[in-house]
């Protein structure tokens, strides 16, 4: 039992059932029957407009710094106009929207618009257009998916992106700042499109299997893929979730968030949550970094959510915080029911300290969760459904969900892959036939490349842990196989607080090394030198005695090739949004990271060169 209770949450998903076929598969489901889901997840917006008109739906900060909120009300209304208007120019799966903004309420009211109206859209990441001045990705989305318009909340960012990648004749509709360069619609003119009953029969001749938007993958090595999303993958995802958290039915759920609405997390379940539950969700226009995470804290000393997510990064940084400011403690603990993480393993000291905070400010914890699930599930898989969590669990498969675990290698690398099939699960990629009916096995299982194990296999009701991607394991010249997963958060564990990151090397060598992202802002204060540049920082006798303390125990702690690391380095300069080595989500994309940064894995294993490499102690 823990030393302190924790803030009560209930939790709705009962036994499950495992069965083991004769090739040594297993089938693993919940016993808990998944309950109806509406036909269309637009009719939500409708239904919350009529019984609660003047509550918020979705917020942000204006120019100003007051909150510019958007009712349920004036939410449908925009709706129903900006899906007249869409309508009027013959869009379709053939020729959907194409959103190149990142959250925003208008980027918000033309996703309701092609809902209503029965058009696809589909979030593209900004980084495509701000970042990349290539537009490589960008084109090449825009060629996969030939959008009819192409939407932008702010024409004079998007400007170069547009005139450089949106092919002529495709209409273009801004919200601000005309484009010069090019003819525009503003916004506003859909906005004021008289709605007729014309909407109402599109939105009522729209279906579970209607696409409604297509989100992309993050093409790590290869150009992103379209991942079809339906009404029946997110309507029935939504109702897996509220399944497995049915306290989200007790009162309107409140979401301050961040994370981007191009990525399913953000895009289906935060906003699908909101929309489901009739709650609010104030956008944040802040994000874990160092330039970031000061709009978040501000954000949240003054909105008080009831469920709050976040990945591993935002999450560290909301710990350290919380711990020295009390006005942000009364704010974020007011109401809040649980906390939530994806995107990367949250480590256990992370976890302990926001406990300590909590302990301390209410004399409760709040319980921590997480899954697993991907884009292609619509996102969640599967989800703890237990209040004592620690770090690693996964949970069990949400009601609906099959699981299929199919043994991978041999030995001591053996893994279980785990595939999956039901009602949330995609249909496939959007013009890509044959790289969708790879993705499915012979059953119909959806083939995730991701590991995992039992938890505690003498009591399978407890669930899983991730074990790791399948596709990221490697072997050693000896033809060791290194199971990267489990490794990778081993040596984090052991540089904490001063790693960020890892990303292990050694594929076809003869050892294990790790590219280390240091957490420049944990080794400033253990060299004290909170103004010094990285590289004075990073210098530090006190700073290269911790990373090299880390390399002797991890060497000492090895029990053989397979898992003993033996050489280190700083990874410089530190992995990039820009370049695609880091997600919007702030994780790290391994395989991105070796690809292009091939010669300094060549250096470590040589043994310096540019790099400074660390050796075990002998």
């Amino acid at each position: 039992m823990p030393a302190h209770p924790y803030r009560r949450v209930d939790f709705g998903v009962g036994p499950l059932e495992v069965t083991e076929n004769r090739d040594g598969t297993l089938r693993v489901r919940s016993t808990t029957p998944l309950g109806a889901f509406p036909a269309r997840v637009i009719d939500l917006l409708f239904e919350h407009a009529a019984v609660a008109p003047e509550r918020t739906f979705i917020a942000r900060r204006g120019a100003d710094g007051q909150w510019q909120r958007v009712s349920y009300e004036q939410a449908a209304r925009a709706a129903r106009g900006i899906g007249e208007a869409l309508l009027s120019r013959g869009l379709s799966a053939e020729r959907p929207v194409a959103i190149l903004s990142g959250n925003s309420i208008e980027h918000a009211l033309v996703a309701l618009g092609c809902l209503c109206a029965g058009v696809p859209y589909a979030p593209v990441s900004p980084a495509y257009s701000l970042l990349d001045k290539s537009y490589g990705k960008l084109r090449h989305i825009l060629s996969l998916l030939t959008p009819g318009l192409v939407f932008a909340d702010d024409g004079g960012r998007f400007a170069a992106a547009i005139v450089e990648a949106v092919p002529a004749g495709v209409e273009v509709v801004i919200a601000d700042a005309p484009l010069a360069e090019r003819e525009s619609t503003p916004l506003a003119a859909l906005l004021a499109t008289q709605p007729t009953g014309r909407i109402d029969a599109a939105r009522s001749a729209t279906d579970a299997d209607t696409i409604v938007k297509f989100l992309c993958t993050s093409g790590s090595t290869k150009m992103p893929k379209a991942v079809i999303n339906t009404n029946r993958m997110w309507a029935s995802n939504l109702v897996m979730e509220t399944a497995a958290w049915p306290f989200l039915a007790d009162e309107p759920p409140v979401f301050l968030d961040w994370l981007p609405w191009h990525h399913t997390f953000g895009g289906n379940q935060n906003f699908g949550l909101t929309l489901f539950h009739g709650g609010s969700l104030y956008i944040d226009d802040g994000k874990p970094t160092a330039d970031g995470i000061a709009t978040t804290l501000a954000n949240l000393r003054e909105i008080s959510p009831t469920v709050y997510f976040n990945v591993p990064k935002g999450w560290e940084d909301i710990a350290r915080a919380l711990e020295d400011d009390a006005v942000l403690r009364e704010s974020f603990y007011r109401r809040l029911r649980m906390q939530f993480y994806a995107g990367a393993a949250l480590e256990q000291p992370v976890w302990d300290r926001l406990h300590a905070s909590a302990v301390a400010h209410c004399g409760e914890r709040i319980v921590m969760n997480t899954g697993l699930g991907m884009t292609e599930t619509a996102p969640s898989a599967l989800m703890v459904v237990e209040t004592d969590v620690m770090a690693g669990q996964i949970g069990v498969p949400l009601p609906g969900m099959e699981l299929k675990l199919v043994p991978v290698g041999d030995g001591a690398s053996r893994k279980l892959e785990v595939r999956y099939r039901g009602p949330n699960v995609t249909p496939g990629y959007w013009r890509a036939p044959e790289q969708s009916a790879e993705a499915f096995d012979e059953e119909g299982f959806f083939r995730s490349g991701d590991a995992v194990r039992w938890l505690d296999a003498s009591q399978p009701n407890r669930g899983f842990a991730f074990d790791g991607r399948v596709a990221e394991d490697f072997k050693l010249s000896t033809g060791t196989w290194v199971s990267v997963g489990p490794l990778r958060q081993r040596v984090i564990a052991a540089g904490s607080p001063y790693v960020a990151d890892v990303i292990v090397t050694g594929h076809d060598r003869d050892e294990i090394g790790v590219l280390i992202v240091p957490n420049l802002a944990a080794c400033r204060a253990l060299a004290s030198l909170p103004d010094a540049s990285a590289v004075e920082v990073l210098a530090h006798p006190s700073v290269a005695e911790a990373f090299q303390t880390m390399l002797d125990t991890l060497h000492a702690g090895g029990t053989g090739s397979a898992n003993r690391v033996a050489r280190a380095a700083l990874l410089d300069p530190p992995p990039s949004l820009a370049t695609g080595e880091v997600t919007d989500k702030g994780s790290i994309n391994q395989r991105a990271v070796l690809t292009q940064r091939a010669a300094t894995v060549d250096a470590l294993h040589r043994g310096g060169g540019a790099l400074t490499v660390w050796l075990p102690r002998r």
